[in-house]
């Protein structure tokens, strides 16, 4: 991809200019509360490297709009991979579906001046030959760690993206968005048995920290230290146990069983297990949730969110008291609150909807080996993979990639296997033990809602939680 001087050139040419685009979104918006129109441009590539040669090398790029018109509750929405001012017209009839609004437009979004990112684009800055030998010395060097390494699979992705936000009213919000991502998957063999371990690590910024040896190293021995626990993994006990969650990555379950309860959409309708409860005890005293997408660099941070409002820390639990939830434009105007910063889409042809960004869970005072000391019988889980939940109930289900048992404050065995379950209502007031040890993932997480996926972070200290189902074949 050429670099050009100005990214957001990339969205005009002879088809459309950006007064034509002004233009055309007041014309077209004015009868709406609110919409905008929604320009990206978006290159990306992927390379995996597996059982020892490059199997796929992609590289794409796209280009698009989607208009989007709110009228009360109800949205229009249309969306074209043409970027032309006769496609934008087009894509205006929909928008005559709607009633005309019956209240004054909705304000514009604050402005900001801040950057969490460099404007540069990962894609450019590192030679082809140079990332398949990255590759390449990642599957040699995990192959020399152990004889038992069988299989190893490595994975580097990069994408940037050019975004422009034009609104009737006026208001022009613009961003730029790297994303690069390393991903190590092994599976080792031993006596026939064969078991996996994984490590990836990514965020919003450049090619260069994973070309560091240092982090690609790590990730290599993440991996494999994984995939050799597991071969001495015993079968998980199941039944009601103390389960102590390990910090970062593990606040994925904070994020499903919590977080997506929390979004606005869903308390607006009454669908959500904490609809209604604002200012009422959710969780433990201590406990202090917060979605935060203005961390600078991280996975799921943005400048400003899909619809031009700048991103913010919002305190979503308190010492355990529910004081808000995560808005995007609409809902929060429908709720009589200000929007948070949580509006976002996939891609220009999806309409934005209240997302999470970074959300995870403030530190307490508690020594995480003390609280090891406290599980008499339990599990250590350090590491997730799939889960589900259901947001109406908050039930979940998590299924551990990495657990220990626990006797008497002691790791006695790897176990395999295990499943958490529980529902998030409950989950957070179970929790007895909040270490001083907040930590964020490392940059790897996709969050998936009504057909969307994107890029989120998740954190958590280390936590103890009583009564947790075990799921297990022991």
């Amino acid at each position: 991809m050429t670099a050009t001087a100005d990214p957001h050139a990339l969205l005009y040419s002879s088809s459309l200019s950006p007064e034509e685009a002004q233009a055309l979104t007041r014309r077209l918006l004015a009868r709406c509360d609110d919409g905008e129109l929604y320009l990206q441009f978006t290159a990306s590539e992927a390379f995996a490297f597996d059982d020892g040669r490059l199997k796929t090398a992609d590289y794409n790029r796209d280009a698009g709009f989607g208009l989007r018109g709110v009228s009360g509750e109800t949205t229009g929405f249309a969306h074209a991979s043409e970027i032309s001012a006769a496609a934008i017209s087009r894509a205006g009839e929909t928008l005559r579906l709607l009633d005309p609004a019956g209240t004054a437009p909705a304000p514009p979004p604050e402005r900001t001046n801040r950057h969490l990112y460099t404007d540069a684009s990962p894609l450019d800055l590192v030679p082809f030959a140079q990332k398949v030998a990255l590759l390449e010395k990642i599957d040699a060097v995990a192959r020399a760690r152990d004889p038992r390494v069988a299989q190893v699979s490595a994975c580097l992705a990069a994408s940037w993206s050019v975004v422009e936000i034009v609104r009737p009213d006026g208001h022009v919000a613009r961003d730029i968005r790297p994303l690069v991502r390393l991903n190590v998957g092994i599976v080792a063999e031993q006596k026939g048995r064969r078991e996996t371990g994984s490590f990836g690590l990514g965020g919003r910024y450049l090619y260069g920290r994973l070309f560091d040896e240092g982090s690609w190293l790590r990730a290599v021995d993440e991996a494999v230290r994984q995939a050799l626990v597991n071969l001495e993994s015993v079968a998980a006990p199941a039944g009601e146990h103390t389960v102590l969650l390990g910090p970062g990555w593990p606040g994925v379950l904070l994020h499903e069983a919590v977080g997506h309860g929390l979004e606005g959409d869903f308390n607006r309708k009454g669908t959500s297990a904490f609809a209604g409860r604002l200012g009422q005890r959710v969780a433990a005293p201590g406990v202090t949730v917060i979605d935060d997408g203005s961390i600078a660099e991280r996975r799921g941070s943005l400048t400003i969110d899909d619809e031009g409002t700048p991103t913010r820390e919002t305190v979503l639990i308190e010492d355990g008291i529910l004081k808000g939830y995560m808005q995007d434009r609409l809902n929060a105007r429908l709720m009589g609150v200000e929007p948070t910063g949580n509006g976002r889409r996939q891609g220009y042809s999806h309409a934005p909807m209240p997302r999470m960004t970074n959300t995870f869970m403030k530190a307490g005072t508690d020594d995480p080996a003390e609280l090891m000391a406290r599980l008499k019988d339990g599990i250590y889980a350090t590491s997730f993979g799939g889960g589900q939940v259901d947001i109406v109930s908050g039930k979940f289900v998590f299924a551990c990639t990495e657990a220990y048992k626990v006797e008497n404050g002691r790791i006695v065995a790897p176990i395999k296997g295990a499943t958490l379950i529980g529902d998030g209502p409950s989950v957070l007031t179970r929790v007895t033990g909040i270490g001083n040890d907040m930590a964020l993932d490392e940059g790897v997480g996709v969050c998936g809602k009504a057909g969307q996926s994107l890029p989120a972070g998740v954190g958590q200290p280390t936590l103890l939680v009583e009564g947790l189902t075990v799921g297990g074949t022991a």
